[in-house]
């Protein structure tokens, strides 16, 4: 396997297994272990759902999982259950500090807070007489 990939230990998965749905209805769900490494690849990494590696399985069912599971609240369930449990917070923590902007989302509009706009000064009566 690609040692870039991100893999669960046994322990690890062991870990959060309890917090698992297991009421799933219709066809049984694929290899979770194998699901919750391609999401924590994803979320460690930055890329983009569609850029995730095929050995993680289908990127579709990546991505649904994880938006399905945030919306039942099992992701918040985990994140408190392993703060729970003590550690050291690097362990236990979720952290992005590295946050791109665009170059002019520094400030705002320039100049006087009312102009007109140019459509109508161009068709507008002149205020003045020569």
């Amino acid at each position: 396997m690609n040692d870039r990939l991100f893999w669960l230990t046994d322990e690890q998965f062991a870990r959060l297994q309890p917090y698992l749905p297991t009421d799933t209805r219709g066809k049984a769900r694929v290899d979770d272990r194998r699901v919750i490494s391609g999401i924590i690849h994803v979320l460690k990494s930055g890329c983009r759902w569609v850029d995730t590696p095929p050995a993680y399985g289908p990127r579709k069912t990546l991505y649904n999982r994880f938006v399905r599971w945030a919306d039942k609240g099992i992701w918040q369930n985990i994140f408190h259950a392993l703060a729970a449990a003590g550690g050291p917070p690097a362990e236990v923590m979720v952290d992005s500090s590295a946050v791109k902007a665009h170059r002019y989302a520094a400030g705002g509009k320039r100049g006087s807070g009312r102009r007109r706009l140019v459509a109508r000064v161009a068709v507008a009566p002149r205020r003045s007489t020569p």
